[in-house]
């Protein structure tokens, strides 16, 4: 009874955990809603089917697959189903901080749609020192760490086939633009990653 007692609270705490996290980031991107989404001062933009909407209804669709069971491995012996659901929080948790901390960086650079802004700045610090999109790379560990939480084989697959490869779309989007209106974005994609840290320099790497 107690060892049934002492899972249930480990379960409760680790779905708490999440839940949290996952307030605090729709939080962050409604607060950039408020704060930074302008039509004003638009430089140049290109409409992206990949935008705050069709991330929402991946999330939807990844959560109702976490739900349904479909895929689940559900690893429930001891150490290891503890220690796969301890690695995917820990996840979750640096991916939100992450997020948060790569927008309060990207400030009013930040946009729903693909822009570029008059007054646009290249940011290179904080966060976008370690990645060149760490909002998407974020929200992908987020997804992978989810998966591991509830050790569901469907839910992984789906993220690494479906919402990667929109991440990847995305950024490609926007790199396009930006290298447009930053001769010295070439420069900081040979020593930065585009959604993971890059180790070897000079190399391209998403």
């Amino acid at each position: 009874m107690r060892e049934l007692l002492s899972q249930g609270l480990f379960n409760l705490v680790i779905q708490a955990i999440i839940c949290l996290c996952v307030f605090f980031l729709f939080l962050a991107i409604f607060i950039d809603f408020v704060l930074y989404s302008r039509k004003e001062q638009v430089q140049t933009e290109k409409k992206s089917f990949v935008e705050t909407g069709t991330m929402t209804l991946f999330f939807i669709i990844f959560y109702l697959i976490l739900q349904s069971g479909l895929g689940g491995v559900f690893i429930t012996f001891g150490f290891l189903g503890k220690l796969l659901k301890v690695l995917g929080t820990l996840m979750i948790i640096i991916g939100c901080i992450a997020n948060i901390y790569g927008r309060l960086n990207l400030g009013r650079n930040w946009a729903n749609q693909v822009k570029i802004y008059q007054e646009q700045a290249l940011v290179q610090t904080g966060m976008y020192k370690i990645v060149r999109h760490p909002l998407y790379a974020s929200i992908i560990l987020m997804f992978y760490g989810a998966s591991l939480v509830y050790q569901n084989t469907v839910a992984l697959v789906v993220v690494s086939v479906v919402f990667v490869p929109m991440m990847y779309y995305r950024a490609i989007q926007e790199e396009n633009l930006l290298t447009q209106r930053f001769p010295m974005y070439n420069k900081y994609k040979q020593s930065t990653g585009m959604l993971f840290p890059k180790i070897l320099k000079g190399r391209e790497r998403i």
